[in-house]
């Protein structure tokens, strides 16, 4: 069974070349999301395997909505979207509960290596 994922980022852009990634390779893109709150909501319905979360959105920061879903399931695997500058901001995401991190602009192995290695021992 393929896994499902779950994409959250305010760029419909970034969220349409991720899911192509993602399709591509075999992975089930089980939803969407433009915000931290809608991440929230959508992650409670949808349960994905793992979640690709932008750090930087509007209403609420991708880092907020990590400790939000944790505290919904704390094994939820989180990857980390984060634009170069923003290391500050990524060693916060891992310290609440990302499991991993790409940097963008991103390649589709780069992708695909961090979706792997958080799903290791979830087969």
């Amino acid at each position: 069974m393929a896994h499902r994922v779950m994409l959250v980022d305010d760029a419909k852009v970034m969220r349409l070349m991720l899911a192509r990634i993602f399709e591509q390779a075999g992975y089930e893109v089980a939803g969407e999301a433009a915000t931290g709150l809608e991440a929230i909501a959508r992650y409670k319905e949808i349960k994905p395997d793992l979640v690709l979360m932008d750090i930087t959105m509007p209403e609420m920061s991708g880092i907020d909505a990590v400790k939000e879903i944790k505290k919904i399931d704390p094994e939820a695997r989180i990857i980390m979207c984060t634009a170069m500058g923003q290391r500050p901001l990524v060693v916060e995401a891992i310290v609440a509960g990302a499991v991993n991190y790409i940097v963008k602009p991103f390649t589709p192995s780069k992708v695909l290596e961090a979706a792997k290695e958080a799903l290791r021992d979830k087969e």
